[in-house]
């Protein structure tokens, strides 16, 4: 969260603005966890008022002290009431004159008398600092307009910061080169570094995008949380929260992002229609959740006796038409109708028992039945309209041709027909297009609706040599961090080329107690510099986990600086591993190089970067538990980017810290007198 800060500068009428910075505003920031300061900052070249007018329009509290008629502050409070409807903070230093000597230039401004500020003791500002955290953080929580331009005029509207937000190209080009080769633990990276910057909404609209096309809805929920957070009206937000709650099985999580976007006065036609749609699959998942499992002669009469069959086909009903052209909520309806009607005539018992009487049950489903005939019939329009519309402009898109092969299985009754257009519409296609094809005829096979229809189906979205067996999920995920071993005369001696023998005992050890204390499969991941990480890798091999090496510089670059050193031994070590892996993932093109658009950045090196990547790549496997196995002497004191740095940013994101400390290694060593 960004924080833009207007006030004075140096001492004036006996107030020390910088001191009041320092000990009262700056140390709430900090402690909300909040960025930013004053045009002070604005270091590049370039008009110093575009930086100042951004950040009135993008920032999202902005602290305006008023303790003196200073027209900058003034003209820039005017600009921000006049711009944002919310989030603007007032501050003013108590006057300490008796009342009879004040003069015009101790009142507030009458302009101002009527909003709200926080006073402060212009010799003693610290003293109000919790009571200005507080308010601050109630501040950020309130959706109340305390901009008295916008109290007044309850018809405008705030500009959209999205607009006015440019994001360096070069992230750009990080981003889509990470989508495209589909580096998930680089997303996560490039996620995080982009909330250091005044465009991080912006930053993480692109990462949480592409993660969400990449279906990795972990990392995505991160992303689009974290974009929640720094506005909660955010219509794409909770939008795709909406999704990813639902893919990760919370649909109380995913209903309530979806209600806020509903209530979004803003958000209308197609958008609307969307969320609507989004809140009929809950509905939906619900209702399949009640009868799923079941046998088949009992699924049906639970399908129909949930009241959630219906519900979802009306949800979905009022989404088409809410967008008549978005044919996907319509297809939804007149699927779940169908199995309605047909559950119905299957079992009339069932059906009947909703009525007062067999008449009335009757009369229902007559009405579906018509209801049903004319959702065909405008769901065939606009299934056509989209067909017309890919005709025109050359292009293809399988989601409509699968969509229409759903309306075959539908509406018509020959089996053949219906199975040679699922063959059409998939022929060639990934496998999640057959996995979601397969999703709805599973429905109506397991309520024993549509049998031959679903069986010719289903047997025409069998791919060459079977359905692959997705593979079981990963338990836990091993990282590890540790040192090189010493160049020659080091002193102190932290790991040397003696301890070897030792240390590989130990990291077997670590290892196999980590395997024997999980249910289920393991896997590793480690750079691979001499000493501890390429024994890793070669205990990996013994005790048969699998593993990954990931490099911080391209392969070439790396040995020389992490692996030559130290000999021909760790050489042939490392040539040896280089040739287990097709492809290797690096991270810097260079030593000590950043990319360009976080060089503004003080103080972040590459090799602090190096581990957060590790870490975030870790993450990205998903598996249930995450352990560090670090090799470490037990100091403090490094810089960042070393192996105490990634031992406490690792613990931050919940990792099992196992620690061999090269102490222990040494005293081994001379206890057996190697």
């Amino acid at each position: 969260m960004k924080a833009f800060v207007v006030r004075p500068f140096g001492k004036k009428q006996d107030i020390n603005f910088d001191d009041v910075h320092k000990y009262l505003i700056a140390p709430a920031l900090a402690a909300l966890d909040i960025q930013g300061s004053t045009t002070e900052v604005f270091l590049e070249a370039g008009n110093i008022r575009a930086d100042m007018f951004q950040q009135l329009l993008v920032a999202d509290i902005v602290i305006a002290d008023i303790s003196i008629h200073n027209a900058n502050v003034f003209y820039e409070l005017g600009v921000r009431h006049a711009l944002q409807p919310m989030r603007t903070f007032l501050l003013r230093a108590n006057v300490r004159k008796p009342v009879h000597e004040r003069t015009a230039e101790d009142d507030v401004p009458f302009d101002l008398k009527t909003d709200r500020y926080l006073a402060y003791d212009a010799d003693k500002p610290a003293e109000i600092l919790e009571l200005f955290t507080d308010a601050l953080r109630q501040t950020l929580a309130s959706e109340r307009a305390d901009s008295p331009v916008f109290q007044m005029l309850p018809n405008l509207k705030g500009q959209d910061r999205a607009s006015f937000l440019p994001v360096p190209q070069s992230f750009r080009d990080d981003v889509d080169l990470a989508f495209k080769t589909k580096r998930v633990g680089l997303l996560s990276l490039l996620a995080m570094e982009a909330q250091d910057f005044f465009w991080a909404s912006e930053g993480l609209r692109l990462v949480g995008r592409a993660q969400f096309n990449l279906k990795v809805f972990r990392e995505a929920r991160a992303s689009w949380e974290a974009l929640y957070k720094l506005n909660p009206h955010e219509p794409e937000a909770n939008q795709r929260l909406g999704t990813i709650y639902q893919r990760l099985g919370d649909l109380e999580a995913s209903d309530q992002a979806l209600q806020r976007v509903l209530d979004n006065k803003d958000v209308a036609g197609a958008e609307r229609a969307e969320a609507m749609s989004l809140m009929a699959r809950n509905i939906k998942d619900r209702w399949r959740s009640s009868w799923q499992g079941l046998p088949p002669d009992q699924a049906g009469a639970a399908a129909l006796k949930s009241a959630d069959l219906l519900k979802a086909s009306e949800r979905y009903r009022h989404a088409f038409q809410e967008n008549l052209s978005s044919y996907y909520p319509g297809l939804n309806a007149l699927g779940l109708l169908t199995l309605t009607i047909e559950l119905a005539k299957k079992l009339p018992d069932v059906w009947d028992n909703r009525f007062d009487s067999d008449q009335q049950g009757a009369a229902e489903l007559s009405a579906l039945e018509l209801q049903r005939q004319k959702l065909a019939g405008a769901v065939g329009v606009a299934l056509d309209a989209a067909k017309g519309t890919l005709e025109q402009t050359g292009r293809e898109d399988r989601w409509v041709d699968i969509s229409v092969a759903d309306y075959l299985f539908l509406t018509s009754g020959k089996p053949g027909r219906v199975a040679f257009a699922y063959q059409q519409a998939l022929a060639g296609a990934p496998d999640f297009y057959f996995d979601s094809a397969r999703d709805q005829l599973e429905i109506f096979q397991g309520v024993g609706i549509f049998p031959e229809k679903t069986q010719a189906a289903l047997a025409a979205l069998q791919q060459p040599g079977g359905k692959v067996a997705a593979k079981s999920p990963l338990a836990r995920v091993i990282l590890f961090t540790g040192h090189m071993i010493d160049p020659p005369g080091a002193d102190p001696q932290r790991f040397p080329e003696s301890a070897k023998i030792n240390a590989e005992k130990a990291i077997r050890n670590a290892l196999q107690q980590e395997v024997n204390r999980t249910d289920g499969t393991v896997v590793a991941i480690a750079g691979g510099a001499c000493g501890g990480d390429l024994l890793f890798h070669k205990v990996c091999d013994e005790l048969k986990i699998e593993h990954y090496l990931y490099l911080p510089l391209p392969s070439d670059m790396f040995r020389n600086s992490s692996v030559s050193p130290a000999g021909r031994f760790w050489e042939d070590c490392f040539d040896e591993l280089m040739k287990r892996f097709s492809a290797i993932p690096t991270l810097s093109p260079s030593p000590d190089s950043v990319p360009q658009w976080l060089s503004v950045r003080k103080g972040y090196t590459s090799w602090q970067r190096a581990n957060l990547w590790l870490i975030h790549e870790a993450l990205s496997i998903n598996a249930k538990y995450f352990t560090l196995l670090s090799l470490w002497d037990g100091v403090k004191t490094e810089g960042l980017g070393g192996t105490y740095h990634m031992r406490a940013v690792a613990q931050e994101y919940g990792a099992a810290l196992v620690t061999i400390y090269t102490s222990d290694l040494l005293k081994a060593g001379s206890a057996t007198g190697s």
